[in-house]
C-alpha cells in the first residue's frame, strides 16, 4: 500500500485529492498539509511514499519544503503539483529535490498514475510541464555543456533519450521499442552514469540540446 501525503493550500483541492486516492485499493492518504511548515513537521512521523506538493503556499511554499522534507525523510518521493504560471519555480523545485511535476488539470487518472509510477521509482511528468521544464533547464545548461567533455552516446540510448524527452515512462518505452522494462531502465540508468545526470530531466535537456528531439 503507498502512503500519499497530500500538501496544498486549498482545501477543495486537498479533499478532491484524498477522495481520488481513497477509490483505489494500492494507495492510502497518510494525511494532509496546508502548508509546507507543516508538511515538514509530519512526514517524519507519517512517512509517506509519495508526497503531492503544491508550489503556491503561505508561509514555507513547495519548494522550501520539498528540499526540508527530503533531508528528514530521503526515502519520499515529491511529485510537484503545477499551474501554468509557476515556469520560475519549476527548475528550483527538481533541484529541491522533486522527481515528478503534474499539472494541476490533468485527468484524474493522471493523478493516480504518476503516485504509482513515483512510488516505483520513476518520474512522473505532465508532457507540457516537462517541454517547460527542459526548456528553461537547457537555457541554463546550455553554456556548461558546450564546455563539457563530449559523451558517447550509442544508437539505442539516443532512441531511449529521444522517448525520454517526450515524456515516456519506461513501461511506455519499452513498448515503442519493443523491449522488456529491465531493459529500458538499464539503458537509463547507463545513460545517466555516462552523462553524470541525476534524473530523468538531465536527460532529456541532453536529448534537446543534441537535436535528438
Amino acid at each position: 500500500m503507498t502512503r500519499v501525503l497530500i500538501v496544498d493550500d486549498q482545501q477543495l483541492v486537498r479533499a478532491g485529492v484524498r477522495m481520488l486516492v481513497e477509490s483505489t485499493d494500492d494507495l492510502t492518504v497518510a494525511g494532509e498539509a496546508a502548508d509546507g511548515a507543516r508538511a515538514v513537521e509530519l512526514s517524519p512521523r507519517l512517512r509517506p511514499d509519495v508526497v503531492l506538493m503544491d508550489l503556491h503556499m503561505p508561509g514555507m511554499d513547495g519548494i522550501e519544503a520539498t528540499a526540508l522534507l527530503l533531508s528528514r525523510l530521503p526515502s519520499a518521493r515529491v511529485v510537484v503539483l503545477t499551474t501554468f504560471d509557476d515556469d520560475d519555480r519549476l527548475y528550483p523545485a527538481l533541484a529541491a529535490g522533486a522527481c515528478g511535476f503534474l499539472a494541476k488539470d490533468v485527468e484524474p487518472g493522471a493523478v493516480l498514475d504518476a503516485v504509482r509510477r513515483a512510488a516505483a521509482g520513476e518520474s512522473p511528468y505532465s508532457p507540457a510541464v516537462l517541454r517547460r521544464v527542459v526548456a528553461r533547464a537547457a537555457e541554463d545548461w546550455a553554456g556548461a555543456e558546450r564546455r563539457g567533455v563530449p559523451v558517447h552516446v550509442t544508437e539505442r540510448e539516443g532512441e531511449v533519450l529521444r522517448h525520454l524527452a517526450d515524456g515516456l515512462s519506461n513501461a511506455e518505452i519499452a513498448g515503442r521499442m519493443h523491449l522488456g522494462v529491465t531493459t529500458v531502465k538499464t539503458h537509463v540508468s547507463n545513460l545517466m552514469t555516462k552523462t553524470g545526470s541525476p534524473n530523468r530531466v538531465r536527460l532529456a535537456v541532453l536529448a534537446i540540446q543534441r537535436g535528438l528531439a
